[in-house]
């Protein structure tokens, strides 16, 4: 009687938000991640997952895109490139949503008038009354859309999630009943992939809600951080978590030398989070309640799901590179992706011997060669087409070597 073949291992991608700053660590990290984990690619998993920023990315890698072309696409957004993607885009304003809102305050105001002057109401009950008229969004993200359409319109790729060989999941939730929505599941695998990233990231206040079939959608991240149970559910044997936003440990900060060289001079003592102002508190705030959110489900993903592995790759919570960055500065967006790269290379050195054995299960080796190469770069020096074209060579010509020396893993 033949032996039966070992299956191959489930692997799953679940990838939360953050913004532009949380897609520049997504990609930076996950490209240490490629050149350090044997045995992993990156566009063959079995299922990804992908809330608000984190949508960007997953769809990007299911349609095949490796972490290092969404560097060269989104990091390096060189515009002679046709895939070069660049998150100023993000910056404008969203005129559509302000001439609307501006067409009903006329009506609303004469409406205020006249119960100021007919029933007696004070002029602050009646300017309530205007909040109709306030826009929904200061941005418009319409080119999330369109330039993710495009993008998926090149051959080998698709805007339709019934066309992609892998399974993707891009949560939402639904503005009027506060449920999340999972595009590309049955049911709503025929909504173009380009409008469930629009609709993923929309983040309440920043970009208007996304119309989609006469429901109204903002961002997936409202429910869950990271909706990882997606991919749980469904059985997987290994689930690799990427999560940009952490609350920052002003208290102890990993302030290098070499980092205090990059940083401003007024920024290189970090002081206490209130010496920041409004928005350092509210930023603080917002990071402290998402990832004690994600610590909760991490926690119960680990009794729930006795089989999977899961495996977390998050920022440092004394680090300040990523709490101080100014993620549209196009100079800062190399800077803050070379230092994600650095930095989960070194979370893989320190933690080795723990994640030997659990990737081993799963037929991945470390690459100790890669992760021990003081010369490592994500980000070559020279932004030059042919310093690129270089360093990519360069970097195929390793990893050619390092599959070479690999064991080969089980099918």
């Amino acid at each position: 009687m033949k032996a039966q073949a070992p299956q191959a291992p489930r692997i799953a991608l679940a990838l939360a938000g953050g913004g532009p700053l949380g897609a520049i660590y997504e990609v930076g990290a996950m490209c240490a991640l490629e050149e350090s984990l044997l045995g992993l690619d990156f566009t063959r998993l079995q299922h990804y997952v992908g809330v608000s920023a984190g949508a960007f990315i997953a769809a990007s890698l299911a349609n095949g895109m490796s972490p290092r072309a969404l560097c060269a696409a989104f990091i390096e957004n060189d515009p002679s490139q046709s895939d070069s993607f660049d998150p100023a885009w993000l910056m404008e304003p969203a005129w559509g949503e302000f001439a609307q809102r501006a067409q009903v305050l006329p009506g609303l105001l004469a409406r205020a008038a006249w119960q100021m002057a007919a029933h007696g109401k004070t002029f602050t009950r009646a300017l309530e009354g205007l909040a109709p008229a306030l826009p929904t969004g200061a941005f418009s993200n319409r080119k999330v859309h369109s330039e993710m359409a495009r993008l998926f319109s090149a051959p080998g790729r698709s805007n339709d999630f019934r066309q992609l060989k892998t399974r993707l999941t891009l949560v939402a939730t639904n503005l009027d009943s506060s449920e999340p929505t999972l595009f590309g599941r049955p049911g709503w695998d025929h909504i173009p992939i380009s409008q469930a990233v629009q609709a993923s990231s929309s983040l309440p206040g920043l970009f208007p809600p996304v119309q989609i079939e006469g429901q109204h959608y903002v961002d997936g991240a409202l429910k869950k951080t990271m909706h990882a149970s997606v991919a749980l559910d469904e059985g997987v044997d290994l689930l690799i978590c990427l999560n940009p936003l952490v609350p920052f440990d002003a208290s102890d900060p990993l302030l290098t030398p070499d980092v205090r060289q990059l940083l401003p001079a007024s920024q290189r003592k970090i002081p206490r989070i209130a010496e920041g102002g409004l928005s350092a508190v509210l930023s603080q705030t917002f990071r402290s309640m998402i990832h004690s959110r994600m610590e909760l489900g991490m926690r119960n993903y680990a009794s729930d799901y006795p089989d999977t592995d899961i495996l977390l790759i998050e920022p440092d919570h004394r680090d300040p590179e990523l709490y101080l960055a100014n993620t549209f500065s196009y100079s800062q967006r190399r800077h803050l992706a070379e230092h994600a790269y650095q930095q989960t290379r070194q979370l893989l050195r320190t933690q080795s011997t723990g994640l030997t054995a659990k990737l081993l299960r799963h037929g991945i080796r470390l690459n100790h060669a890669a992760l021990e190469d003081a010369q490592r770069h994500l980000m070559q020096p020279g932004n030059s087409r042919l310093a690129r074209s270089v360093a990519a060579l360069r970097q195929s010509l390793r990893d050619l070597s390092g599959l070479v020396s690999a064991p080969k893993r089980r099918h």
